[in-house]
């Protein structure tokens, strides 16, 4: 019960009245927040990606093969994304600060045990903690983004605190290279743990819950942005009512939720099978295979933040163009990644950039639109169960797909992503002119005003 108590949400106090203080206070608590949730997600991927990034030195070491690992892949999978969804319902109710400070810490406690094992048995639980705790860094982050910031302005701030997974992404396979050149996979584990376990007491450091909680007006009243009628952002729905009214009863979340499924298996499968797919075909060494897979999470990094500026921008608060266009370009990236096995360097970073650019996009606001077409207090819960589908197809990307290269080589593998790449894109068409859900937030989906605000200095 202490527990419990510790990880509950910041209780409101009187807001504060001087104008003044609120805006120097907006401005101070919006930015430490926001890099308190950018640095600690960069490091959570730390703590996620490690063992992928170190899998072809693990194989050799070990004398696994692509069907033995592809049950961890799995296994992480599954458990970051029931984590995912049930983290998400805690989080509506929780404070942000210690959820996702807590939970990095123990993604580096569980790291370094992953990497002091050497069976499959003991891999399969450690990493599957692993998965879990990792599942508390993402419905937080949702909450933080909805609560600070608003519709006209939450795009941006979304796409730039979105790159936070490329640059994690990007730099962690340069770390596990240069653990292995010096050391062997073990430190590939080691060092990312005991950095996520320092980080996590600098997110604890900078994070706080909703700006009412400190005195402050809610985003919508301050910045004037109110994309659905007051009464609905006052209301304070029961769990049940999260739950069952705004998140499984709703269509559009439907869409989204499978729609993410199959933009995760591709996802999942370039940054999981990437570095082997060009140290088997091509022959590249450990640290010029992982270039590649910077140049994927360097186009994310772009992608994101293209993505959110132009929902914002060109599209006025309407993200459905933008994943669709985005969507549909994976289709035409993944035939340049293909091809890949016949070109050179430059076609393999150019591929791979392409790629990350056009997954990165709507794997960003896939999760946002969740947010925004349920409850402002259902963020959590909504995010979480898009995102638990999100790891379903993650998960396929795992064993499933390790057993289909093993047995039908990459031909099979890319196959199995091109058809996953045309299934996505077509659920998402229908979603095409949504901003908010009009059956529970009181009013018709229409795109807000074409000169939007200024976000709040």
């Amino acid at each position: 019960m202490g527990l419990l108590n510790f990880l509950k949400a910041s209780p409101n106090v009187p807001e504060i009245q001087d104008e003044t203080v609120v805006k120097s206070s907006y401005k101070y608590w919006r930015w430490r927040i926001f890099i308190g949730m950018y640095v600690g997600y960069i490091f959570y991927y730390f703590t996620r990606k490690s063992y992928s990034c170190a899998m072809p030195a693990l194989m050799q070491d070990l004398g696994f093969d692509k069907a033995d690992l592809g049950i961890l892949g799995s296994v992480l999978s599954i458990t970051y994304g029931a984590s995912k969804f049930l983290s998400g319902i805690l989080s509506d109710r929780a404070n942000p600060r210690f959820f996702m400070g807590i939970g990095l810490i123990l993604t580096g406690i569980f790291n370094i045990f992953f990497g002091l094992s050497s069976s499959i048995f003991f891999f399969a639980i450690f990493w599957g903690l692993n998965g879990w705790f990792q599942g508390w860094g993402w419905p937080p982050c949702a909450r933080l983004l909805t609560h600070w910031y608003s519709q006209k302005e939450r795009g941006t701030w979304w796409g730039v605190w979105n790159t936070s997974h490329s640059i994690g992404g990007a730099v962690i396979p340069i770390i596990v290279a240069l653990c292995v050149a010096f050391w062997n996979w073990r430190f590939a584990l080691y060092i990312p743990g005991v950095l996520c376990i320092g980080i996590g007491f600098f997110v604890l450091y900078c994070l706080r819950d909703t700006p009412q909680s400190l005195g402050l007006p809610p985003i919508e009243k301050f910045r004037n942005d109110y994309p659905v009628a007051k009464a609905a952002e006052e209301e304070s729905p029961t769990t049940k009512e999260i739950l069952f009214k705004y998140v499984l009863n709703n269509g559009y979340i439907w869409l989204l939720a499978s729609s993410y499924f199959f933009l995760y298996v591709i996802r999942t499968a370039v940054n999981d099978w990437g570095l082997l797919y060009f140290v088997e075909t091509k022959g590249y060494s450990l640290m010029t295979a992982s270039t590649c897979i910077g140049a994927f999470e360097v186009g994310g990094f772009f992608g994101s933040l293209v993505a959110g500026w132009s929902s914002d921008r060109i599209f006025r608060g309407r993200r459905g163009p933008v994943n669709v266009l985005y969507s549909f370009g994976v289709i035409v990236a993944l035939f340049m990644l293909w091809q890949s096995s016949t070109k050179g360097i430059f076609w393999d970073h150019s591929s791979m950039f392409t790629l990350g650019f056009l997954v990165f996009g709507p794997q960003m606001l896939i999760g946002m639109v969740s947010a925004e077409v349920a409850h402002k207090k259902a963020a959590g819960t909504a995010t979480g169960f898009s995102g638990c589908w999100a790891y379903a197809g993650a998960a396929m990307a795992g064993y499933p797909l390790g057993l289909i290269t093993q047995n039908f080589g990459w031909y099979g593998f890319f196959v199995s992503l091109a058809a996953c790449a045309i299934i996505g894109a077509l659920l998402l068409v229908p979603l095409w002119s949504i901003t908010t859900n009009p059956k529970y937030l009181g009013h018709p989906p229409v795109a807000p005003s074409a000169s939007p605000e200024e976000p709040a200095q």
